[in-house]
């Protein structure tokens, strides 16, 4: 594993941490291919339960390397092509993995660093963390996060913080729904302890069945999304988890 990203598996819980604390965690073409990497081997890796992702020094994550952005402007369109689709592979291996990825963000969450937080199925974030995507305001787009952060916070919110590129502080964003919860700093790490440490505790598979559901909702209509419901329902009551849980409970 590239020491881009440091990893770490205790108790089931997989820390993944972005690791150029002197350029503010920014996505090199390095740090891609060890994400990538971070997330096969948390695919794989029957003693993961849960993946953290979050940054060295005081931000999570400032966006692109700026360097090897420019330089990309010398490229054909086809390389920059394969470029950004190896960058947009990380996002749709979060969406697949059928384990939960938080998001523990202190400090700054910028444009790309943005779009890994909002790519997470939840953020944590401590209250002076920010947020934004400020792609326009050096003649840039969100394009790749575009899609990600349509769903995540609606339309008009959505154009809003692409087309201004205004950042966020972290009570705003979850106000919005780009964050899921906001602690004090003084309690930002045992809150993201907390909530990581009942992920890892829950049932695999029931969180698999939550969060393979949860995303094949977009795009189906009411009745569609309550059929596939009934269909989730009737397989998880076959699981060995389930049968286990509720007899527990039941003894109770």
């Amino acid at each position: 594993m590239s020491d881009r990203v440091l990893v770490e598996l205790t108790g089931g819980v997989l820390t993944a941490t972005l690791n150029r604390p002197d350029k503010r965690n920014a996505i090199d073409t390095a740090m891609i291919d060890a994400l990538l990497a971070c997330l096969e081997r948390a695919d794989l890796d029957g003693d993961v339960r849960v993946v953290t992702l979050r940054g060295a020094g005081s931000d999570f994550c400032a966006g692109m390397d700026l360097h090897e952005l420019l330089a990309s402007a010398d490229k054909s369109v086809a390389d920059n092509r394969r470029a950004a689709l190896q960058f947009a592979e990380i996002f749709i291996r979060m969406r697949r993995l059928p384990k939960p990825v938080v998001a523990a963000v202190r400090g700054r969450a910028l444009a790309g660093g943005c779009g890994l937080a909002t790519a997470c199925d939840l953020v944590l974030a401590a209250a002076s963390a920010t947020f934004g995507y400020p792609e326009v305001q050096r003649g840039f787009v969100p394009a790749i996060v575009m899609t990600l952060l349509r769903r995540t916070v609606g339309e008009k919110v959505a154009f809003d913080l692409a087309a201004t590129g205004r950042v966020l502080a972290a009570p705003e964003a979850g106000q919005l729904g780009l964050v899921s919860r906001v602690f004090p700093d003084a309690e930002f790490d045992n809150g993201v302890t907390s909530v990581v440490q009942s992920l890892a505790a829950a049932s695999p598979t029931a969180l698999a069945f939550t969060k393979q559901q949860f995303y094949q909702l977009d795009g189906l209509s009411f009745e569609e999304g309550l059929r596939l419901g009934a269909d989730v329902n009737a397989v998880s009551r076959t699981t060995p988890d389930f049968r286990a849980a509720l007899q527990a409970f039941l003894k109770k």
